[in-house]
């Protein structure tokens, strides 16, 4: 395994992390609202595997990610690795498909069903401890923040996760959590093309002691140089991004800023995934960044990003190809 790659704390924690995790959204494949298609299970495992053999210490996953079948993936890759080459694994919960598994999961976070989804996501996991437990997404089914905050601190306090953080919050829901307990962590989107984050929610995390794992630096695909209009047009139905407006309605722009980031690569002679993290990662406040992969090769073209370090006139030109659209 390469001990190369760069460490740093995740906030507060007691955990050491490379810049980059290995992000598992896609390999939960399809046959739910927010899909990639399908895919091959051996391939997804042979690409967890490779990312730690490259030093990757990290795996971000969900119980909703395949409706807890990327869970299951990942448990698998893990199941026969060495105890002191395992990655840490990261997992989020608040999310119910019960009603209708094909549409959009419910983010209820009410304290039982929460432990009921932890509990979950520890079997298929298949561990004792979850080493960072989050909140999908606010809750929409009436739980006051403080009610799901303080299940989270519960669930910490009685050793079943090691860390616990928030997905999808902002700062105000930051500031509420803090006041009960210290969020660990926040998992917020950003890359070139949504940059948003940096505006307020990571200038906070970083003047407050949280770690930050983002995700989607590579814009779900779009930064990675491997994506044209024509590619766009022929993503299967079962892919969620056919019909996202990324991917639609601001497609123009969002490749326009992807060349940029194709030039920035060719300055330094790396492949433009590696670019396109690089350029999320040297944001103030940003930890980690959590990048997906379903190939080996997939994984070797952005891990050199991870301690890739870019210029000003490398960021001068990205800002130069357009405005971000969502």
């Amino acid at each position: 395994m390469d001990t190369s790659l760069t460490t740093v704390p995740l906030g507060t924690t007691d955990m050491t992390i490379t810049r980059v995790g290995f992000g598992a959204w896609a390999i939960g494949g399809s046959g739910w609202a927010f899909g990639w298609g399908q895919q091959d299970d051996a391939d997804s495992i042979t690409a967890i595997r490779h990312a730690v053999e490259r030093g990757v210490n990290w795996i971000d996953t969900a119980s909703v990610y395949g409706l807890g079948h990327s869970e299951e993936v990942v448990a698998r890759a893990l199941a026969d690795l060495p105890e002191a080459d395992r990655p840490y694994v990261f997992t989020k919960g608040g999310m119910d498909w019960s009603a209708d598994p094909s549409a959009r999961a419910e983010r209820i976070a009410e304290p039982r069903a929460l432990r009921r989804q932890l509990e979950d996501s520890l079997r298929r996991l298949d561990v004792e401890r979850i080493d960072l437990y989050q909140v999908h997404w606010p809750a929409e089914d009436g739980t006051p923040l403080e009610e799901y905050w303080q299940a989270m601190l519960d669930f910490k306090a009685e050793g079943k996760v090691r860390a616990i953080g928030l997905s999808n919050h902002d700062v105000a829901a930051l500031e509420r959590a803090e006041a009960l307990g210290h969020v660990d962590t926040l998992q917020p989107p950003y890359s070139a093309i949504r940059r948003d984050s940096a505006a307020e929610l990571l200038p906070w995390c970083a003047d407050h002691g949280v770690g930050t794992i983002v995700y989607s630096p590579m814009g779900s695909g779009l930064l990675t140089g491997a994506f044209s209009a024509e590619r766009v047009a022929a993503l299967p139905k079962d892919d969620w991004r056919h019909a996202d407006p990324a991917f639609t309605t601001h497609l123009e722009e969002n490749l326009a800023i992807s060349d940029a980031l194709g030039e920035v690569a060719r300055r330094h002679g790396v492949e433009q995934p590696a670019a396109a993290v690089a350029w999320v990662l040297g944001t103030r406040g940003v930890t980690g960044a959590i990048v997906g992969a379903r190939t080996p090769a997939q994984v070797d073209g952005w891990v050199t990003g991870a301690d890739l370090v870019l210029t000003d006139e490398d960021y001068a030109l990205v800002a130069a190809a357009g405005a971000p659209r969502p």
